[in-house]
């Protein structure tokens, strides 16, 4: 077989002419426009807006005191491996409905998709927790001011992390209030430092602003020595339809709520994504729906008291046979 003959230099710039005239053509019959591909630049800064610290926390205050209460319809979506996640594990996401009230009052009740089975059923006040696990048949009740964590993983979900991811406390006037920018490669913040006074000053919150939209994108709350105790962000903020004005406060035009609420606890060790899908403002809701009973049956657990820990380790130890040695 003959080898094949390379095209010649010649033969290159033939075909070079002739692809110039198959373009020219194709120029010709679209009226002799030249379309021209421009590069798109890379994506820049949103444009931002400009505020004052005093814009801010009259901003801040005034959202915090428009809402007394909530009703709302939510997805939870917990993060694998964490707390909550040991107790909805069989479930990818959970439907909750979700009811507020200040000061302190809060309930939560997650079912399962499609079958409607109730997965958890969480109520809090001031005072205590009380959190119903059905599939476990367990009721666990503790203070809410109980801090240490326990090794187990189910006795350590609590309520009132939500309702500090929805109801914020407003920053009173004698709190002393850093001001800040701060800019990352896609966005640009205002930041507002809450201090807490004492022996001692330490960092209480901190509230961030998305300049381009002037609104709370992430609160963070901090305990003594600086302990990083919540971690919450805000996004895709709209307006909520015929919202009531709060009690004592003034109203707001377009009331405003975020649709979609990430709470990270990373001492708790769990992460929980909120999207809400219906949401009510400020109606009047009977205290007995935040009562949460002992279900029948259920086994009771009281977290954070040392003589019900002692005897609940004793009674997982085992009793020694008689005569064995200590």
């Amino acid at each position: 077989m003959p080898a094949k003959r390379q095209p010649t230099q010649t033969t290159r710039h033939n075909l070079l002419l002739v692809s110039f005239g198959i373009l020219a053509l194709i120029f010709a019959g679209c009226g002799g426009q030249v379309i021209v591909i421009k590069n798109t630049p890379s994506a820049e800064k949103p444009v931002v807006k400009d505020a004052t610290r005093e814009e801010l926390l009259e901003k801040f205050n005034s959202t915090a005191a428009s809402i007394n209460s909530l009703n709302a319809t939510v997805e939870l979506k917990p993060t694998a491996g964490s707390k909550y996640s040991g107790i909805i594990e069989e479930y990818h996401e959970v439907k909750a409905f979700l009811l507020a009230e200040r000061p302190a009052n809060i309930r939560v009740i997650g079912q399962a998709p499609v079958i409607g089975t109730t997965v958890f059923d969480m109520a809090s006040d001031s005072q205590e927790f009380r959190v119903s696990i059905p599939s476990k048949n367990k009721f666990i009740v503790g203070p809410v001011a109980l801090e240490r964590a326990s090794g187990k993983p189910i006795e350590n979900l609590r309520p009132q992390h939500l309702l500090d991811a929805l109801l914020w406390p407003e920053i009173r006037k004698q709190e002393t209030v850093l001001f800040e920018e701060f800019n990352d490669e896609s966005s640009r913040y205002y930041v507002l430092t809450v201090l807490r006074g004492g022996y001692q000053t330490e960092i209480l919150r901190k509230i961030w602003f998305d300049r381009s939209v002037l609104e709370v994108a992430r609160l963070q709350s901090f305990g003594p020595r600086g302990i990083l105790l919540s971690d919450i962000h805000f996004s895709n903020w709209q307006s909520v339809d015929a919202a009531k004005p709060a009690p004592s406060a003034t109203a707001i035009p377009n009331q405003q709520f975020p649709r979609s609420i990430r709470i990270e606890r990373p001492h708790d060790d769990y992460r929980l994504d909120l999207q809400i899908a219906k949401i009510t403002l400020n109606d009047e809701i009977p205290l007995d729906r935040f009562k949460l009973e002992q279900p029948s049956g259920s086994d009771l657990l009281r977290v954070g008291e040392s003589s019900e820990e002692k005897h609940e380790e004793k009674h997982n130890q085992g009793a020694k046979p008689q005569g064995a040695k200590q």
